[in-house]
């Protein structure tokens, strides 16, 4: 059975909640990793379950989800995976249409760093899957990508891995027409839409597509 949209709170930083809860949806699915439960709570919303290995979930917060039922999913410490990574695999038992993340941008470079290359799993490849903080919102594009914003809103488009030949955009400040971008060279850094929309196609490869909206 498929789900439409999970929304997954990680244990980053959420710098407006506000522009957070506007992302979210009424019947969006939301799965903590471990800390990120906090981000939740602050919204007013019980998660379907929590995973990780609860490091970072106050004994308070433990408590108030166990009286609400909430599923636990406890694993061990000493594990190969992050809890976000874990999170994200139980999202995508449900078959979700869309996978929003919040709450995985910021604080620890290297924790930032991996949760962007969870987005490169090919398993997302049908997956609208992005990491956002209803500020900065960041994903990958494999054939075409469309960005939702306002005019002037900062887009950066970085080749993932390799160079990303054939890039076409339309709607950006600075057009690519099967321009290629490399990773050792910031071409691609910090265009601006020039209106509510924008689309990015490419043939081959990744591109880490990240945009930052105005206000």
């Amino acid at each position: 059975m498929s789900a439409g949209r999970v929304v997954i709170f990680a244990n980053g930083i959420v710098p407006d909640l506000g522009k957070l809860r506007a992302l979210l949806r009424p019947d969006d699915i939301v799965i903590c990793a471990d800390g990120g439960t906090r981000h939740a709570l602050a919204l007013g919303l019980t998660p379907a379950a929590v995973i990780g290995d609860l490091d970072s979930l106050l004994e308070a917060d433990r408590r108030r989800l166990s009286a609400a039922h909430v599923e636990i999913m406890l694993h061990s410490h000493d594990k190969d995976e992050t809890d976000l990574e874990l999170a994200l695999q139980h999202a995508l038992s449900c078959t979700p249409a869309a996978v929003l993340i919040a709450g995985a941008l910021g604080n620890r470079l290297d924790q930032t760093l991996g949760n962007i290359s969870l987005l490169a799993d090919p398993r997302l490849r049908n997956v609208d899957c992005r990491l956002d903080d209803g500020i900065e919102e960041a994903f990958f594009c494999r054939e075409v990508a469309e960005i939702r914003g306002q005019a002037g809103d900062l887009v950066s488009l970085l080749p993932w891995g390799m160079g990303v030949a054939d890039v076409h955009t339309q709607g950006l400040k600075w057009p690519l027409d099967g321009d290629a971008l490399y990773p050792e060279k910031t071409r691609g850094i910090s265009n601006e839409m020039l209106g509510q929309s924008a689309t990015v196609r490419i043939q081959t490869g990744l591109v880490l597509v990240i945009h930052r909206r105005r206000s």
